[in-house]
């Protein structure tokens, strides 16, 4: 972050006392409970801004500077306001899709004119109230916080460039209460989901601070609301659905069941593992330790990676733009995927694996892009660009093949596959890649079908030979990585 070197603001209490209220550079400023923040968007509420300092800790105190788009946020400890500026400082903060800007005050804390910011300290008694378990009370002659009137939210995930899972969003709102059950559907294209809490305080709780935050940078928004339900009813335990309170419910056909051990875990609250952090750190947290999407901030927009034993099975976690082969190291290449984030997934999904009898290792390179040679000189062949590759399954926003991004396994999805075509071919074309077929299942409509072969080094090869096969009759045969098992 970039931040002034010093300035002065001047507050008036009762028209009259002016106090002065320094502000240092967080840089050299020590560590305080009280939390400036600067840049907030006009007309900002103080629901708000309380929201940012929410997940970090009980909130004591806030001061509203709306004519300089500031505010003043006190926390209850120190502790926990050192947790909200360290996580800032990787995520950028935003409130309504505006970056702001975050960073300790001098002051250890903060002492308002109760009649001047009235408001706000309602607000601040509401929030408290939901906090602490109790009923939200109104002040000022107004409700600021109604009683909330379901334990289930309703959630709809918009510019969701990267997939979000139910495990995803029950590491999200545990943060503020037990978790019970979990809905997840697309409607009108969009992801929505639908999460029953234990308490409808809770709900209250987890609507207020995340309603509109971003799950990863700059995408995946969140968009709460009340549902008219007041209780779910969940038939199966699966990637789609799941009733924390009933680990021994079926999985459904054709889905992966949920081992009892792995749901009874889930069920409680998992955040010892993740500390006191804002539910969204622990939300990308926990999907890179499950190795889905990696945390945002760690590679720039262009990320490159620098990979040994390299082949184009790269490609199912990301859009190859540009690949360089190393003139003096001819095992290695540069790898320019569309963004950082597509770099962490590959990075996280492939680096380890076992392709041609040797293991690959992919690391991030230092380079945000990979340069192509000047033109007339002569490289050998050994940098492509594949920008305008016809072959990219991401370019789409929002596409589901984001929601269908795995780790290597030894069971593959295929799709686009012609009406003509019978199980013994597709037997056929992937035994002759050097693997074995232990299982094939196609799917109703025979477009899709699992193949399973015999270990996850087949997979790889056959994923390698046959993606983009031409099938005839313009069918290009699409083969990803299944979570699934036949």
């Amino acid at each position: 972050y970039h931040f002034p070197s010093i300035f002065l603001m001047y507050l008036t209490a009762n028209g009259s006392d002016s106090k002065k209220l320094r502000v240092e550079d967080s840089m050299d400023s020590p560590p305080s409970r009280v939390i400036h923040i600067r840049k907030l968007p006009n007309e900002v509420s103080e629901t708000e801004v309380i929201a940012l300092g929410l997940p970090f800790g009980k909130v004591t105190n806030i001061l509203m500077l709306k004519g300089k788009n500031q505010a003043f946020l006190e926390l209850g400890t120190e502790e926990a306001a050192v947790t909200m500026v360290t996580y800032y400082t990787a995520v950028t903060p935003q409130v309504r899709n505006v970056p702001v800007f975050i960073q300790y005050s001098n002051h250890k804390e903060l002492k308002t004119d109760s009649a001047l910011n009235q408001r706000a300290q309602a607000v601040l008694q509401a929030v408290s109230a939901v906090q602490e378990g109790g009923s939200p009370s109104s002040a000022a002659g107004e409700s600021v916080l109604t009683p909330a009137p379901s334990p289930v939210l309703r959630i709809i995930i918009d510019n969701m460039f990267y997939p979000v899972t139910l495990d995803v969003l029950q590491q999200i709102f545990s943060k503020f209460g037990t978790v019970m059950k979990i809905i997840t559907f697309t409607k009108n294209n969009q992801f929505q989901a639908l999460l029953q809490f234990s308490d409808p305080v809770n709900a209250q709780q987890a609507k207020l601070s995340l309603d509109g935050q971003n799950i990863y940078n700059s995408c995946c928004t969140l968009r709460i609301d009340f549902s008219k339900l007041v209780n779910l009813n969940v038939k199966y335990n699966n990637d789609k659905s799941r009733d924390y309170t009933r680990p021994e419910l079926p999985s459904g056909d054709g889905q992966p069941p949920v081992d009892p051990s792995v749901a009874a875990t889930l069920s409680k609250d998992s955040t010892s593992l993740l500390g006191a952090i804002s539910p969204l750190s622990a939300a990308a947290a926990a999907a890179a330790a499950a190795g889905r999407v990696a945390l945002s901030g760690h590679s720039g927009p262009g990320g490159v990676l620098l990979v040994s034993n390299l082949n184009e099975e790269v490609s199912v976690y990301g859009d190859v733009q540009r690949v360089k082969i190393l003139y003096n190291k001819k095992d290695s290449a540069l790898i320019q995927m569309s963004d950082g984030n597509q770099a962490q997934l590959a990075m996280s999904h492939l680096n380890g694996q076992k392709m041609y009898g040797k293991i690959i290792r992919v690391t991030l390179s230092k380079h945000q892009t990979v340069q192509l040679p000047r033109e007339g000189l002569d490289d050998q062949g050994l940098t492509k660009d594949f920008t305008s590759s016809p072959l990219h399954r991401f370019k789409k926003p929002g596409s589901k093949n984001f929601q269908n991004i795995f780790p290597p396994s030894a069971t593959l999805h295929l799709s686009n596959i012609p009406e003509n075509v019978t199980e013994e071919d597709l037997r056929l074309l992937f035994s002759n890649s050097g693997g074995t077929v232990k299982a094939f299942k196609f799917f109703q409509d025979r477009k899709m079908a699992l193949l399973q072969t015999s270990t996850v080094e087949e997979a790889i090869q056959a994923l390698i030979d046959l993606h983009n096969y031409d099938m005839g009759r313009g069918h290009r045969l699409r083969v990803s990585f299944s979570k699934s098992t036949i």
